[in-house]
């Protein structure tokens, strides 16, 4: 897709900051990363079928993913299913608990009990550069 497609679709990074913006997304871009999650209070919304365009960490649009699955769950529920689909550090529910946790506790608002919106999606198209 070119960039002129996607105006009007929601833009977004992954991550805080654009080092793990970047290294998350080149594990969407690899296939390694199917999924994702956010504080169910604080953060975005989207539903099934949704289309938003992830950016890299300079803010340039690299892919339209879409949403095809969504639900909440408490952080200490999460599945090691999820936690594989995440795609990240060795795919285990030990290694997603502790990096989340660190990452909802670098942006102020973790809890073991905190609600979060856990999406499962798929790159419906990239973005030419």
């Amino acid at each position: 897709m070119r960039e002129s497609e996607i105006e009007g679709l929601e833009r977004f990074s992954f991550g805080d900051g654009g080092e793990l913006a970047d290294s998350l997304l080149a594990l969407v871009l690899a296939g390694e990363k199917t999924a994702t999650c956010w504080d169910a209070v604080l953060g975005r919304l989207t539903e099934v079928g949704r289309l938003m365009v992830a950016c890299d960490g300079d803010g340039r649009p690299r892919a339209v993913l879409r949403t095809v699955k969504l639900v909440q769950s408490r952080f200490c529920d999460v599945t090691p299913e999820f936690a594989q689909k995440e795609g990240e550090g060795d795919r285990s529910l030990v290694w997603w608990r502790d990096a989340h946790e660190r990452y909802f506790r670098r942006n102020g608002n973790f809890s073991p009990g905190m609600m979060l919106w856990c999406e499962e999606f798929e790159v419906a198209a990239l973005v030419a550069s």
